[in-house]
């Protein structure tokens, strides 16, 4: 099992490396030349920026049971599609029974967002986040590892 970060945006970086660490699963960072991630303890991917590229080759290196933290809803159909788990920022687990609706939503939100449309951005985070994104984080690497 390795934990892949589609590193691009993604607040929980440092946490997802150290719970790796701290259950010696194999992490992987993938990012685009406009951002540069150099942690301990993980090996770091950089791709050339690009529409989807981080995406990509994310996808290519995935593998069943893999762990992916990401919060792109394309993203995680792919690797659900390869048999991974695709876990979100906040914790989400995306699943065969919830990924229609949040592609469908995130669809209804591009198309009024093309015809002028506004829509309010997320808040800013908070530490309750990062905690459910913990517990929930340390639940796959011990539902999987078993």
């Amino acid at each position: 099992m390795k934990i892949l970060i589609d590193a691009d945006g993604c607040p929980v970086v440092d946490l997802t490396v150290r719970l790796a660490a701290k259950h010696g699963a194999e992490c992987v960072i993938l990012c685009d030349t406009a951002h540069e991630f150099n942690r301990e303890g993980a090996q770091t991917v950089i791709v050339e920026k690009g529409a989807d590229s981080v995406d990509f080759k994310l996808v290519n290196l995935v593998r069943e049971g893999d762990i992916v933290v990401t919060q792109d809803y394309g993203l995680a159909a792919m690797c659900l599609a390869r048999k991974a788990v695709p876990l979100s920022q906040n914790g989400m687990v995306y699943t065969d029974k919830n990924i229609d609706q949040l592609l469908f939503t995130r669809y209804v939100s591009k198309k009024i967002r093309n015809s002028g449309g506004r829509l309010k951005g997320p808040s800013k985070r908070k530490p309750e986040q990062d905690k459910a994104f913990e517990e929930a984080l340390e639940r796959l690497i011990k539902d999987i590892s078993k």
